[in-house]
């Protein structure tokens, strides 16, 4: 779920947005919430089951609430359990990945976190990773946050996914470019 790309509707928008002002409020913090949004992310990952109780209309609306007190309890704080109820009578379970998604955005943004993806032809050391991580978070000038993949089709080099975009340096990306350059000629 990590790399793939949710479309975030104006409904998941508007629910981050009222988590924001949740934290903003000061009954929750920021960290809270994130962590307990991550809890709940992790919960629907690891239990398709939870996800088709939760989202089936023919249980009824007292069950799906006792099933996330149940499961949710003393894990995350009261605040988002009650989010989690709103969702459940709102009929917008469903959208909690997208939710989870935006809120996740927000928080990057507001914290100076840039998440990025880099893929190496091979596996790097830490030092090597340290180094690249140096250099973006200079870049940048925020905390990167990578995602380390191996794509041995590179041949050599890296490539940085950054949000849409993608920064290539690989060996692959140079001889491609070369062979193009070549057959206008």
């Amino acid at each position: 779920m990590a790399n793939e790309t949710i479309k975030i509707s104006q409904t998941a928008k508007n629910y981050a947005d009222a988590l924001i002002e949740t934290a903003k409020s000061g009954r929750v913090s920021f960290d809270t919430i994130f962590s307990d949004l991550q809890t709940v992310n992790e919960a629907f990952i690891n239990s398709a089951e939870l996800v088709m109780a939760l989202e089936n209309p023919v249980v009824d609306l007292d069950v799906k609430i006792d099933i996330t007190n149940t499961i949710f309890t003393g894990k995350i704080s009261q605040e988002l359990i009650n989010f989690l109820k709103i969702l459940i009578e709102k009929k917008r379970i469903a959208e909690f990945p997208s939710i989870y998604a935006e809120f996740n955005n927000k928080y990057n943004k507001m914290q100076n976190i840039q998440s990025v993806t880099i893929i190496s032809a091979i596996e790097l050391t830490t030092q090597q990773k340290d180094m690249i991580l140096e250099e973006l978070s200079a870049k940048l000038n925020k905390k990167i946050i990578p995602t380390w993949e191996t794509d041995e089709n590179i041949i050599a080099g890296l490539t940085v996914k950054i949000d849409d975009n993608v920064l290539d340096m690989s060996l692959k990306n140079r001889l491609e470019k070369l062979g193009k350059s070549l057959m206008l000629k």
